[in-house]
């Protein structure tokens, strides 16, 4: 089995889903690219890849330095596959976060449909299914959050990620509102993703305590580690962190290493992949902490990271990103998740999702593809 084609799809969106205050001065449409690898038995690999400043920069990585590894390999080969491309990351390269996670992710979809196994249980399964929160966008208004917590509690989920919006006073307002109106039977979380001062996130902390929030998120950059080491030692809140770390498990391995975080983070396109991700919860596990695994923004690789999360015991939740419209393309269908908030993962070999081609086609700006020789 031999990988003998290598194509991707540049889809254009033209839709922020950030505020000004996050978009900054540059475009950010929010593009993604679908990459499909071929073996010369037709089996096939899918993956979406994170374009959303530029999907001039993910094809080129893509076609320029990734390519080249993969093709003519065998599939199998994914650890191998993995540790050269950091290798080469080494040696200038450096990879955006988000890249080279998702060819990671269509090798093992590859090897999963081979092998007729559902994702998850080619890995090797633990369960299948999670609840999920809800995880909201920057919203202006502490009313909007307060609406967003109530409409997914209604629908059945029982928890609820707020991004309140800054400053730490006005995301104070925003936990104590959102506590009140969902009452006790829902699980809360914050992630301001703030670049709060230590004295600020201790005193946010303390009040999350009070309010029985389940963990504060990313109160600093993830490489403050002095920081989150001391907010760590001061409160009974678990921190969350890590996830836009560098340097895969040996990026989170510091963080550990300094008790710079109570729960760590991971994903398949932001921690290099399935592999990459593997490692982090089984390292994570190793010390006693959960790997809460992100959100990657499009729901046919979250659908990955649900299986990656049900192969493992250290994860309790799926974070689903909502309002869902936004981050549906360009699967087909909405994610599996009930009435009572729980998601179950696929049952079809691979990762058991279909992508919805007549848009990927009618969106197409870029196509490219290269045969091994």
């Amino acid at each position: 089995m031999k990988i003998i084609s290598f194509e991707t799809w540049w889809v254009e969106r033209k839709n922020c889903l950030f505020d000004k205050k996050r978009q900054g001065s540059a475009a950010m449409d929010w593009d993604v690219v679908v990459l499909k690898l071929t073996a010369d038995d037709g089996t096939e690999g899918l993956a979406t890849c994170l374009a959303a400043r530029s999907g001039t920069v993910t094809e080129a990585y893509l076609h320029d330095t990734i390519a080249p590894v993969v093709l003519g390999r065998d599939p199998h080969d994914r650890e191998k596959i993995w540790h050269e491309l950091w290798n080469i990351d080494r040696h200038l390269t450096f990879f955006p976060v988000y890249l080279p996670g998702p060819v990671d992710v269509a090798l093992w979809d590859m090897c999963a449909k081979k092998a007729n196994l559902p994702l998850y249980k080619y890995i090797g399964a633990y369960r299948n299914t999670l609840p999920v929160y809800a995880s909201g966008l920057f919203h202006e208004k502490v009313e909007d959050y307060v609406n967003e917590a109530l409409y997914y509690q209604n629908k059945g989920i029982r928890a609820y990620k707020a991004h309140p919006p800054g400053p730490w006073k006005l995301d104070m307002e925003v936990h104590q509102k959102v506590r009140e109106a969902v009452g006790d039977t829902m699980e809360l979380m914050s992630d301001p993703v703030a670049e709060y001062t230590l004295d600020q996130a201790i005193a946010v902390g303390r009040q999350l305590e009070k309010l029985n929030y389940r963990w504060l998120e990313e109160p600093f950059r993830d490489f403050e580690l002095y920081k989150y080491t001391e907010l760590c030692r001061t409160l009974d809140l678990p921190i969350a962190a890590t996830e836009t770390t560098r340097g895969c498990h040996w990026g989170v391995a510091q963080a550990i290493a300094q008790r710079a975080a109570d729960i760590v983070r991971a994903d398949v396109s932001w921690k290099d992949g399935i592999t990459g991700t593997l490692k982090i919860a089984h390292m994570a596990e190793a010390f006693g902490l959960n790997c809460e695994i992100h959100t990657t923004t499009m729901n046919f690789m979250d659908l990955v990271n649900l299986h990656v999360s049900c192969a493992i015991r250290n994860c309790e939740y799926f974070e689903y990103f909502v309002p869902e419209d936004n981050f549906r393309f360009p699967m087909k269908g909405d994610l599996p998740i009930d009435e009572k908030g729980i998601i179950t993962v696929p049952e079809n070999p691979g990762i058991g999702a279909e992508l919805d081609w007549e848009l990927i086609n009618k969106n197409c700006v870029s196509y490219k593809k290269l045969i091994a020789e």
